[in-house]
């Protein structure tokens, strides 16, 4: 028995003495499935794309997201905080060796324009303020100490004790490890002298005088001169993160000492001092 195809390709009826080929029965083309299938093709060619186009468009999304945050937190660290980490102990007990610290480069920032200052108000700085500045005899190093007198102002120490313009300064933040007092007439010691005597100096303009808190610990202005306004970075703001670090950690950067300091800082985290505002 033979089949007959319709006429749905628009292609009209055969010549009389032609005919359509014969196709054993059971063996029919079905013309309704050749078109489900033509059309499910299509339509999954058609979902391939746009599943294309979608992951096209989420992998754009978080490059774009990885680009704008690595922006966001280059401008932070250029113009807004800084890490910093305190290697010495000058500044104890304020600041201890282990802290992280975050500054805050905004806080003593000159302002250029009239509407900066409205907008992110600076502060001056003051006698008492702790400062993160760029060491005046090596640029590429941070240093931080204690403003201790102003530009204009007298500085004197007198056997330990810091005089502004002839007055005692009340320092309840300071320590001293050494009870030993060298004398101003040691010539011979000139670095252990100017430790506790020291002056008198005037600040002049444009500059201050800075200490640390560890007096007889401390490489600050008794040994290298006044520090230049224009070299303060800015104020520390908090701790972040402390462990109780070796004091001579800052030396030793070969990977094994590295990688144990990485090991070192849970199992001697100081966690009482973790989001600790300094002042």
């Amino acid at each position: 028995m033979s089949q007959e195809f319709p006429d749905i390709f628009g292609k009209g009826d055969l010549p009389e003495n032609k005919a359509w080929p014969a196709i054993p029965e059971g063996n029919g083309l079905d013309v309704f499935g050749v078109f489900l299938y033509s059309s499910a093709s299509r339509l999954v060619n058609d979902m391939d794309k746009e599943i294309r186009k979608k992951d096209k468009g989420i992998f754009r999304e978080y490059f774009e997201l990885i680009a704008e945050t690595a922006v966001f937190v280059f401008f932070v660290m250029t113009f807004v905080v800084q890490a910093f980490q305190i290697p010495t102990g000058s500044m104890e007990p304020t600041l201890l060796v282990g802290d992280f610290l975050l500054v805050n480069k905004l806080a003593y920032s000159r302002t250029v324009l009239p509407l900066e200052g409205a907008i992110l108000p600076r502060k001056p700085i003051e006698r008492g303020n702790i400062v993160v500045f760029k060491y005046p005899k090596d640029l590429t190093k941070d240093f931080v100490k204690r403003v201790i007198a102003l530009e204009g102002e007298k500085v004197e120490v007198k056997d330990k004790q810091v005089l502004v313009n002839d007055k005692p300064l009340d320092e309840a933040y300071k320590v001293h490890i050494d009870s030993h007092v060298n004398s101003k007439n040691d010539f011979y010691n000139y670095d252990e002298v100017i430790r506790d005597n020291y002056g008198p100096v005037t600040v002049p303009p444009g500059a201050c005088f800075v200490m640390g808190d560890n007096r007889d610990n401390s490489m600050d202005s008794r040994y290298w001169g006044f520090l230049p306004l224009t070299s303060i970075k800015g104020k520390p703001w908090v701790i972040y993160f402390s462990y109780m670090a070796e004091r001579d950690a800052w030396q030793k950067t070969g990977f094994r000492d590295r990688l144990k300091k990485i090991v070192s800082f849970i199992p001697k985290a100081r966690w009482g001092r973790m989001l600790r505002i300094i002042n």
